[in-house]
């Protein structure tokens, strides 16, 4: 079987104040070209179809005419919700939806339900993990303490357990929305961190012949049976190195797996470029820039006159400016934006108490604080679910 690999399409998305709704529908018209000229047997969406619970019309039209136009190819199609879904929304109409070809799966309770598709040499069954939230899906799987690791590891028994009744030979593939250990992050992506701890190890997802993996905006290999796709557009400027594409994944009868990569249209190159002002207008390796987005930081010590106004007329379409003068770390200027860098909001949340008190958190404040922090998290989870 042979079966293509995307997800974290984030329609109603833009890029910083680009509109992507026409790079986004060139996207879809791509992935339907690729699903007819390479024949491709079936389509997964790994999360992220939308870019907001409550996404924009524009949006769900491009949505709706992504569906009909891979249901007028009788290619199947499985698709679960991310973290930027709404679940609810995104499942409505599923059961209609299902006998035209495209399978959503939204709801935590059908983990164990795989999607069925045959080939020649028997079923494949997919099974789709939607965005599982701890705080809220842990009475479903039965666990004591909320995290991603656990609820993942309790949806993956169920994947097992059903997986263990089929015919001997029956091939699997897994649809799963996390942070797996491993994973390298970027700037766009929504953090899904609980109780201090995001990622999940790979391990907990043994036992199937491939997990097709959404979240992480970078398409990576963690193993050659666990993939992310990546998006198949730039979301940040931390994404000028990615190659965005898609997987055209083969699965062969003994389970073993092929996998090569289908480039994603490019709308405009992204570019980072850093130096003073009069040095990024007069330098001449900048020209292979002029026409792509761009990221400026300027480094010079005293914020120059008008520099974006400047920028635009060698960048025309500079869509971030930074400022970050060239100075010591310890200079007492350095800004705040920048010392906290690269701190998730416990350790700031801890640095604090430090600073007021003259000594950090003790083990026991340290939970206090992980516990609000989850709380918030899991209160803001159940208010997006409940629009």
């Amino acid at each position: 079987m042979r079966f293509l690999h995307t997800s974290d399409w984030h329609l109603g998305r833009s890029f910083h104040r680009a509109g992507m709704l026409g790079a986004q529908a060139e996207f879809i018209g791509h992935l339907v070209s690729t699903v007819r000229e390479r024949e491709v047997d079936a389509v997964v969406v790994s999360g992220d179809v939308y870019d907001r619970a409550v996404p924009p019309l524009s949006a769900v039209e491009l949505f709706d005419d992504a569906l009909h136009r891979l249901a007028g190819l009788g290619v199947p199609t499985v698709m679960i919700s991310g973290n930027h879904d709404s679940a609810r929304r995104l499942g409505v109409g599923a059961g209609l939806m299902g006998r035209a070809g495209i399978h959503l799966r939204t709801e935590p309770s059908a983990c164990g339900t795989p999607v069925l598709l045959p080939d020649a040499h028997g079923d494949v069954a997919f099974y789709g993990l939607p965005y599982l939230e701890p705080a809220l899906v842990r009475d479903e799987f039965g666990v004591e303490r909320a995290g991603h690791e656990t609820v993942l590891a309790a949806a993956m028994e169920r994947v097992r357990a059903d997986l263990a009744a089929r015919p001997a030979g029956t091939r699997s593939v897994v649809l799963a929305h996390a942070f797996v250990t491993g994973g390298e992050p970027s700037d766009s992506e929504r953090d899904i961190a609980v109780g201090g701890v995001a990622s999940v190890p790979a391990a907990v997802f043994e036992g199937v012949d491939y997990v097709a993996l959404g979240h992480l905006h970078g398409c990576q290999t963690l193993t050659d049976r666990v993939r992310y796709s990546g998006s198949p557009l730039p979301y940040s400027f931390s994404e000028a190195g990615h190659r965005k594409s898609m997987w055209l994944v083969d699965l062969a009868a003994d389970g073993s797996i092929t996998a090569q990569r289908v480039d994603c249209p490019v709308p405009r190159p992204l570019a980072r470029i850093r130096g003073t002002l009069e040095d990024l207008l007069a330098d001449p390796a900048l020209v292979p820039h002029e026409e792509a987005w761009v990221e400026a930081t300027l480094t010079d010590p005293v914020r120059p006159a008008d520099p974006m106004a400047r920028l635009a007329e060698r960048f025309p379409h500079t869509l971030a400016l930074v400022f970050d003068p060239d100075r010591p770390p310890d200079d007492p200027d350095v800004s705040y934006a920048r010392r906290l860098a690269g701190r998730d909001d416990q350790q700031i949340a801890e640095d604090f108490v430090a600073h007021v008190r003259g000594a950090g958190p003790d083990a026991h404040e340290r939970t206090v604080l992980r516990d609000a922090f989850d709380a918030v998290r899991a209160d803001e989870a159940a208010r997006e679910v409940a629009r």
